[in-house]
């Protein structure tokens, strides 16, 4: 059973350009934290002092190539998510970004042209499994690449952590192949 949407109806909360470093979100010095509140009351205010209180459950945020780019710290998406936030449509996506934030099963669309067709507020309808995003003030569907099989795995079991206890149970997992387990 899925944990996740296949389709999310929200908003763009936000459309940030190429080379996103998302530790701007909470800001640099704030990447220590992992207290909820602590993480909310710093969410996109560089940005917009009002983005927590205009932010919407079901809500994406959209971004250019290379989206994520930096060291991959995890607060600055979880004070995100913490406000409502549910995937991120990008052009693509810097590869620690990617494995961290699939591992945490945020969905993670690709679809080029994205930063440039849509605006911040547009309605929009994702369909992370599909890779296609369609703008109802435009009209206009964009079609990327859908994610492999395996992080269509990891997102519906809500995060790799998830996947691995649903395969394996609360057990040790299985030795690899060709690997003997001394004990």
């Amino acid at each position: 059973m899925s944990v996740v949407e296949p389709v999310f109806h929200g908003r763009a909360a936000w459309v940030f350009g190429d080379d996103f470093d998302v530790d701007l979100v909470i800001g640099v010095e704030n990447i220590k934290y992992y207290d909820p509140d602590k993480l909310r009351s710093v969410c996109m205010k560089a940005f917009d002092e009002s983005f927590v209180d205009d932010v919407k459950p079901g809500d994406v945020i959209a971004g250019g190539r290379n989206f994520g780019y930096g060291h991959p710290h995890y607060p600055a998406m979880i004070s995100l998510r913490n406000a409502g936030i549910v995937a991120v449509v990008a052009e693509s996506y810097a590869p620690g970004f990617w494995r961290g934030e699939l591992y945490q099963g945020m969905p993670l669309v690709t679809v080029p042209g994205i930063a440039s067709a849509v605006e911040r507020w547009d309605e929009l309808e994702v369909d992370w499994r599909a890779a296609t995003v369609r703008n109802a003030r435009t009209g206009e569907t964009l079609r990327g690449t859908p994610p492999s099989a395996h992080a269509i795995e990891v997102i519906e079991a809500g995060g790799g952590l998830n996947l691995l206890r649903a395969q394996y149970g609360g057990g040790r997992a299985p030795a690899a192949a060709g690997v003997r387990s001394e004990r």
